[in-house]
């Protein structure tokens, strides 16, 4: 009776996945009425979702970095905060900050706290390599420990609550370069590329002659954490487990496990954060796939995304033009899914 109890609820718990398989359909074909392609970019964004993990968007001006950010709060009924980083942003202005009132009753003066920004379940970093490294520190707390601190107290920040940040690779100047420790919070690093010719004559005719459509609203925040919990439920085989971590301990030039190039041209490899962001990622991509059999392929296919920022290249690799994401595909090359 139990083990038919197991295959009860194993079949329920598939159903489920089956389900929300359909809705993630639906769900881009409402991202795609303001978004032309970026499709890949739209599967790692709700990947990203889908594990609790906050996400860094890479790329040029004028690629919809923002208005990506801002149609995935709206579809998925979330409240959304935007802050415009600058070099003059203080910690207390993404936090928030107490503020002395006077109570009429009884003439006593009392603080009361007023929440920043980050008060919010999709908070958008606009260009967030301009902060300065105080306010930096204040936006690291709440993406690790999901709390602000102000003074004495500590806060705890809606759920869920996720940071997608942007940042212009080109211009530096006024910038600050955001620590490793901080990029390691990040779950992905995600390249903005240009549009393909055909998705750019889209977006000319499209986008210069109406205002923006009217969305249709898909999950709400009770939502969006059953389907966290879901992800997070599903098994992983010792196989799967065993290769994200080979594929990880393989970036780190000073193991046993390191491939010649790596000792080449990696300064320090992906530590063991990688290997729970790859598994993870590879649980929500089979959740988007409407399958609870998580495989291989699944880490393979997050790997450039967790990876690229957690491998620091050297100077042997800057002399050589060799960058990060042409380390990852040598590893994905050169670890094979089987340990034997």
């Amino acid at each position: 009776m139990k083990e038919a109890q197991v295959e009860e609820a194993a079949a329920q718990e598939l159903e489920r996945i089956r389900a929300f398989a359909l809705t993630y359909r639906r769900l881009r074909e409402e991202i795609g009425k303001r978004i032309v392609g970026q499709a890949r970019i739209v599967d790692d964004l709700l990947t990203a979702v889908l594990t609790r993990g906050h996400a860094l968007l890479i790329g040029v001006p004028g690629l919809a970095k923002t208005l990506l950010v801002r149609t995935l709060g709206e579809i998925l009924e979330l409240k959304f905060s935007r802050v415009q980083f600058t070099p003059d942003l203080m910690p207390a202005d993404i936090t928030g900050t107490e503020v002395l009132e006077e109570d009429r009753t009884t003439g006593r003066r009392v603080f009361r706290f007023v929440e920043g920004p980050l008060f919010a379940n999709l908070v958008l970093a606009d260009e967030v390599n301009r902060a300065p490294p105080k306010t930096q520190a204040a936006l690291l707390q709440a993406m690790q420990e999901r709390t602000v601190s102000v003074g004495p107290q500590t806060y705890p920040l809606p759920d869920p609550f996720f940071v997608l940040a942007t940042q212009n690779p080109i211009e530096q100047e006024g910038t600050y370069p955001l620590p490793e420790a901080q990029l390691d919070r990040f779950m992905f690093a995600l390249h903005v590329d240009y549009p393909s010719h055909d998705e750019e004559r889209r977006i000319a005719l499209e986008t210069t002659g109406r205002p923006l459509v009217p969305l249709e609203k898909m999950l709400d925040g009770k939502g969006v954490r059953e389907l966290q919990d879901m992800a997070v439920r599903l098994a992983v085989s010792e196989h799967v487990a065993d290769y994200a971590v080979r594929l990880t301990r393989a970036s780190r030039p000073k193991t046993d496990a390191a491939p010649d190039f790596v000792r080449q041209y990696v300064a320090w490899g992906a530590g063991p954060r990688a290997v729970q962001y790859l598994v993870l990622g590879a649980k929500a991509r089979a959740v988007l796939e409407g399958t609870a059999n998580v495989s291989c392929g699944h880490i393979r296919d997050v790997a450039p995304i967790v990876l690229r920022h957690r491998v620091l290249t050297n100077f042997a690799a800057e002399a050589d033009n060799v960058d990060s994401d042409r380390i990852v595909a040598r590893l994905l090359e050169h670890v094979p899914e089987s340990g034997t």
